[in-house]
């Protein structure tokens, strides 16, 4: 059974269709990647996906339970959405942290909030917060981070920074971590380290989407790759297929300017 399946998703703002009639499906602890040039769809996809925007038409689907119908307005009821969004972990391109909190506390802080609203938390709080402080500690071991627990984000690098939001989505345990644009606020030399952190994820099976330019890592890391172009997917296949053999004149363009 396909741990996501995506379909007919459409979606525009205004008149302008950004997302047309989009349909793929992927299994448990693939990669996906999603290329393509900027203003093709790829992160308005990706926010579908994670409720942050809603689809005009479409149902995804994770491990075969509808988490959202475009026809069915349960889906967009908070309650609804909150639940859906946990199977999808977000780490956005300018890491959004609290700055505010520490590293560790960025990484507790959701879980926590979700621990406070149940019924339990108030006789057990100091054994739940024990076991989420255990829980993030081990994650920013992880991404490296083991000296850098109690620093704030303006104290941190941004390699670091974003380490600290894959462990934060991590935290949320997710059936699917998604990527939008990973490294695109890094400095080259930063570069290296997250995407380090991303393919060791690869390898212990983490079923990931990865919106990203950086084609050669794509072509390195992906189970699966879908080309994007003006709002649909053109071009799909696994990255031997897409990168070395694309079918599609347009994809041949994008690859042709792009170092692979």
């Amino acid at each position: 059974m396909s741990i996501l399946e995506v379909e007919h998703i459409s979606k525009s703002f205004d008149k302008t269709e950004v997302l047309k009639d989009i349909c793929f499906s992927m299994e448990k602890s693939q990669v996906l990647s999603i290329i393509g040039s900027s203003g093709s769809g790829k992160t308005t996809l990706l926010r579908c996906l994670n409720f942050l925007e809603f689809a005009d038409k479409g149902v995804i689907r994770v491990a075969g339970d509808t988490v959202f119908d475009a026809d069915d307005p349960l889906y967009r009821k908070e309650n609804e959405i909150r639940k859906n969004r946990m199977h999808f972990g977000m780490v956005f391109q300018s890491f959004n942290l609290f700055p505010q909190y520490t590293a560790i506390e960025n990484v507790m802080l959701a879980r926590r909030l979700q621990a406070e609203k149940k019924a339990d938390y108030k006789s057990h709080k100091k054994e739940i917060l024990e076991e989420i402080r255990t829980d993030a500690e081990d994650l920013l071991n992880q991404m490296g981070l083991s000296e850098r627990m109690t620093n704030y984000p303006h104290q941190l690098s941004g390699g670091q920074c974003q380490r600290v939001a894959i462990a934060r989505a991590l935290a949320m345990r997710p059936n699917i971590l998604c990527f939008d644009e990973p490294t695109s606020a890094l400095d080259p030399e930063l570069t290296g380290e997250v995407l380090r952190v991303i393919k060791e994820l690869a390898e212990k099976k983490m079923t990931m989407i990865i919106v990203t330019h950086e084609m050669s890592f794509a072509k390195n890391v992906s189970d699966q790759v879908l080309f994007m172009d003006s709002g649909i997917i053109l071009e799909s296949g696994t990255p031997d297929e897409v990168f070395n053999n694309p079918k599609e004149e347009r994809t041949k363009q994008f690859l042709g300017k792009i170092s692979t």
